[in-house]
């Protein structure tokens, strides 16, 4: 089976986590979904599949080569989707041979993905593309990660002229609401080294990612009868606005790019007496982010003493540090990644990935994990959309290697 026929079947199960659960995995979708991966990988042949209460599905599969010394390579991907877009009823569909026009993705609704909005389209001219019907995300983050891994793996089990040392696989719930790595356990892993495979083209090796904190901003006010309101209440929902105001306005997702990091207000909610924000706080270095996070400090003190002590509290947690430092200390990662890139004819490109992923985590817990993208894009809408040719080509990239490991590395 081909990676993308194994995406269009994932995609159908809806895996949405959800941030205001504090459940493992968040939601029981996620967990449907990973027994029906584990009778997969089962039915396939791989050894010692397992999953957790927690939803962690972790399989072997063991060496063709004869008291290989290793090292173990892994392979990752988050089994959730995001909760950003409709993630349930999704119905995917193959546009065979794109010709470089507009896409009509649902001709009862008139939904249609157009070049001018969309010109990465471009750059699949000919391809075979996965799509949704407009009305839901795809999924393709990160489920094409999981059908690529899944089909290395039936074809390294097919294929035993293929020489690879013991390879573990990895499938992870919650990983669109920051929670991933949680319950992970290296040690029962296995893996010496892991590559997590996670959106973007082909030609992207992650090295490289945002250092990251959250922020949640408690705001209590005054509650009074409007007609005697007069220098006696406190407005909670105005005071949260003012103390997004007190934040750089140019250090927002929607004004910067590149190397830039921001203050990002991704939901609130609130009445008079009670008002909540919660931000993600974003930057590759790391002193920098805790500029941001000083910053937000003096924004809540001024308040206080304008309105009173307390009126504004925060709660300042680190997500994930920027994994380039660790993967500095194993360069093979990138080398040999890079050499399995260029094999298919690509030149490899490292960027600093606007974003985070499980690995930025994960490379802290004693798992070094550079990403490599799935040949999707527009993740986390309904405009997302997987290349066949892509998925197929990232499959070859796994299979060396899963090969180049199997001949041993020199850290």
């Amino acid at each position: 089976m081909r990676a993308y026929q194994r995406l269009m079947h994932y995609a159908k199960f809806p895996t949405a986590s959800a941030a205001a659960s504090p459940t493992c995995p968040s939601t029981e979708h996620q967990l449907a979904f990973a027994k029906e991966l584990q009778k997969e990988l089962i039915e396939l042949g791989l050894s010692d599949v397992t999953l957790d209460e927690n939803g962690y599905l972790f399989a072997t599969l063991p060496a063709n080569i004869p008291d290989h010394p290793g090292p173990v390579i892994g392979f990752l991907a988050h089994m959730d989707v995001s909760e950003d877009a409709p993630a349930e009823s999704v119905r995917p569909q193959l546009i065979e041979k794109y010709d470089g026009g507009d896409i009509l993705l649902n001709a009862a609704e008139n939904i249609v993905m157009t070049v001018e909005e969309n010109p990465i389209l471009q750059q699949y001219i000919g391809d075979d593309l996965v799509v949704t019907d407009g009305l839901t995300l795809l999924g393709a983050d990160d489920k094409a990660g999981i059908a690529e891994i899944v089909t290395m793996a039936e074809t390294l089990l097919q294929d035993d002229s293929i020489k690879h040392g013991k390879i573990m696989l990895g499938f992870t719930p919650d990983e669109e609401i920051g929670r991933g790595p949680d319950h992970f356990d290296v040690a029962r892993f296995g893996a010496d080294f892991a590559y997590t495979l996670d959106g973007a083209d082909v030609e992207e090796v992650g090295s490289e990612t945002f250092s990251a904190m959250s922020m949640n901003v408690t705001v209590t006010g005054v509650g009074i009868h409007p007609g005697e309101a007069k220098n006696k209440m406190i407005n909670a929902q105005r005071v949260a606005l003012e103390f997004d105001a007190l934040l750089p306005e140019g250090d927002r997702p929607e004004h910067t790019e590149g190397r830039e990091g921001f203050f990002h207000l991704h939901w609130m909610n609130g009445e008079v007496e009670r008002a909540f924000m919660h931000y993600i706080l974003r930057d590759y270095d790391f002193s920098l982010l805790e500029r941001r996070a000083a910053l937000a400090r003096d924004a809540a003190d001024y308040l206080n003493r304008k309105y009173g002590a307390d009126t504004v509290k925060l709660e300042i947690e680190e997500s994930y540090r920027n994994m380039y430092e660790v993967l500095l200390q194993h360069p093979h990662l990138l080398e040999i990644a890079n050499d399995a890139i260029r094999a298919e004819g690509l030149t490899p490109r490292h960027g600093a990935l606007r974003g985070g992923t499980d690995g930025s985590r994960l490379s802290y817990m004693g798992l070094p994990c550079p990403n490599l993208g799935t040949g999707s894009h527009n993740h986390h809408g309904r405009m997302e959309f997987a290349s066949a040719q892509a998925m197929d080509c990232v499959v070859r990239i796994l299979l060396r290697i899963a090969e180049r490991y199997g001949q041993g590395i020199v850290e």
